[in-house]
């Protein structure tokens, strides 16, 4: 009942963090994280397609509803690049971006990614995550930053350029506007972006973004405004996020089902990859499940205030660290700032120049590649390789939520591939110089080793399971068939687990080697597999004599009494302390006294 209530509310459990100190803390860092979600909301909400004010009604509403019900004392959501280039991507085919019913299909879209998850928290699916590599998050968003930027070209240079073309089609189209350029807009475009550079690179703690806006703006007056050709944002509505309803009808559901999916797993991996990131550094443990559930009630909430889809923010989460955040109150007093800053300054953005907003949105492009990330990828992991480059052209090329879909599917596959081809490793015994006493070591560590000819001892270093019973069958046949060895001992060490269809095969190797002659022996079994080996009779059927608590033991029996001593008495290898001792040393048994 308590761990329930803990599920439910566990910001219960961070109030009793809060005192003077924390709030004072948060509260600075609350400041700081509500001028940059400023220009960030703005430039998300018109990747999205929507209307500006919904990045901002985002960034008011999602963080804190995750910071109450989350798990990390440090994670910001709200609207993302990467989520907000996915539901641009599944929307526009369906509605007039930044139409009524475009905003209406974003709040559908946004309720259904939040019931999915909070359908994987209840289900406490959020290990699952741990099974998602790192690199198609590093692959999606490099080919969404590349996506991103291309979509912001038309209004960075004042070109028309067809919405809903292929990235191809796109950057041919570009190419052939090129001279129909106006200067005047770039101008502005490019003033921004390196205004906003500069100051991030000289004054990282200043709000570069905000600043370089605010330059751009100048500038576009500067230069004549719309008589040079130069647009505006417009307007912000001065007020509080609204109440909203999304689209219930069994015809949208179904429309926007498969592509909600994609946007809830691709927030449920960037949140957690996130608060891991930051915990890290924090010393706090995150439960994947509670981020989870966090996650998806921001979401379905969010959904009736105004906002569209959101997630954890790497940036404004690491900045909220940065700035001394003690505890989720940060997040929530950065909404609540956010609310007071557009209070009184939502007249100022009709003069914020389009052309400024696009060169602002080509340095968050610029920001979401991490290069040193992709370097290490493609210079340590052939495997790693392939799915970064798998879902960075799938991202180009394809849907968005077929590239997540396929980069995630494509980590799955190569991490049942790792574990299908589990280490069988070869054990033989070698007698320390110093102590004179023996002990198993992999025979690769000791080249002179030797091994018995008629025992063989390995160990295997993963579970036995469905994905990895054919090659360690495949282990077993080839020592039995090919290293006409009859006697094998597994040290289960390594083994966490087994399941039926690995102990299947076990009995099958173990009636086949008994068929010959010889047996299947182990030792050493973890006591979780210890009691599914009780609780599924696999012991019965191979045989209790089969099973020993230490190898040591496991040794002593199977060389005394299960190998062929005539053979011994003949073998000159002699490996094992016993084989010095009757009846394998070819001696009498001394009579018992």
């Amino acid at each position: 009942m308590n761990s329930l209530i803990h599920f439910l509310f566990p910001f219960v459990d961070w109030f009793r963090l809060i005192n003077r100190s924390t709030l004072k803390a948060d509260l600075l860092a609350g400041l700081t994280g509500a001028v940059i979600v400023l220009p960030q909301g703005v430039a998300f909400a018109t990747i999205a397609g929507l209307p500006p004010e919904y990045g901002l009604y985002t960034a008011m509403v999602t963080p804190i509803v995750a910071a109450l019900f989350g798990s990390s004392l440090h994670l910001i959501s709200g609207p993302t690049t990467a989520i907000s280039i996915v539901v641009f991507s599944a929307l526009s085919n369906h509605a007039e971006p930044g139409s009524p019913a475009y905003i209406q299909l974003a709040l559908t879209m946004t309720f259904l990614a939040g019931v999915y998850q909070l359908g994987f928290a209840l289900a406490r699916m959020g290990v699952l995550v741990n099974f998602v590599s790192h690199t198609v998050v590093v692959g999606f968003t490099a080919g969404a930053a590349i996506l991103i930027a291309t979509s912001q070209i038309k209004y960075v240079l004042g070109i028309n350029v067809p919405r809903g073309d292929s990235f191809l089609h796109t950057w041919l189209v570009i190419l052939r506007e090129l001279p129909n350029a106006n200067l005047f807009v770039l101008s502005v475009a490019m003033i921004t972006l390196v205004t906003a550079f500069v100051l991030k690179k000289l004054l990282p703690r200043i709000p570069n973004m905000l600043l370089g806006l605010i330059v751009g703006g100048s500038v576009s007056l500067l230069l004549g405004g719309e008589e040079r050709g130069i647009s505006y944002v417009g307007e912000i509505p001065a007020h509080l996020p609204p109440l909203s309803h999304p689209d219930f009808s069994l015809s949208t559901i179904r429309m926007l089902a498969p592509q909600a999916f994609a946007v809830a797993l691709l927030g449920l991996i960037e949140a957690v990859s996130i608060s891991r990131a930051i915990a890290a550094k924090s010393h706090q443990r995150i439960d994947g499940n509670q981020e989870f559930f966090g996650q998806g009630l921001s979401n379905v909430v969010g959904s009736f205030f105004s906002s569209y889809a959101g997630s954890g923010s790497f940036t404004r989460s690491g900045v909220n660290y940065t700035s001394g955040a003690r505890t989720p109150m940060s997040a929530i007093f950065a909404a609540i700032l956010l609310a007071l800053i557009i209070l009184l300054v939502a007249p100022l953005t009709a003069y914020l120049p389009i052309a400024a907003m696009g060169g602002i949105i080509l340095l968050v492009a610029w920001n979401l590649i991490n290069f040193s990330n992709i370097r290490k990828v493609l210079e340590t992991s052939k495997a790693e390789t392939s799915i970064l480059l798998t879902t960075f052209f799938a991202t180009l090329f394809f849907d968005l939520e077929f590239a997540i879909y396929f980069g995630v599917l494509l980590s799955l596959v190569l991490f049942l591939a790792r574990t299908s081809i589990p280490d069988v490793v070869s054990l033989a015994p070698d007698r320390d110089p110093d102590s004179g006493k023996r002990s198993l070591v992999r025979e690769c560590e000791a080249d002179h080793l030797q091994e018995c000819p008629q025992f063989k001892i390995i160990r295997i270093d993963m579970s036995i399971y469905f994905g990895s019973s054919n090659h360690i069958q495949s282990q077993l046949n080839y020592i039995s068939e090919k290293q006409q060895i009859r006697h094998i001992l597994i040290v289960g060490t390594g083994v966490n687990f087994i399941d039926l269809t690995g102990a299947e095969m076990l009995e099958q190797e173990s009636d086949r080697l008994r068929e010959k002659g010889g047996g299947l022996y182990f030792a050493e079994f973890k006591p979780k597999v210890n009691d599914f080996i009780h609780r599924v009779h696999f012991d019965e059927h191979v045989g209790v004599q089969y099973f020993f608590d230490e190898k040591k033991e496991a040794i002593h029996k199977i060389t005394t009494v299960a190998l062929d001593h005539g053979r011994c008495q003949q073998c000159r290898y002699r490996v094992f302390d016993e084989c010095q001792l009757p009846p394998l040393s070819g001696g009498k048994i001394p009579e018992p006294v």
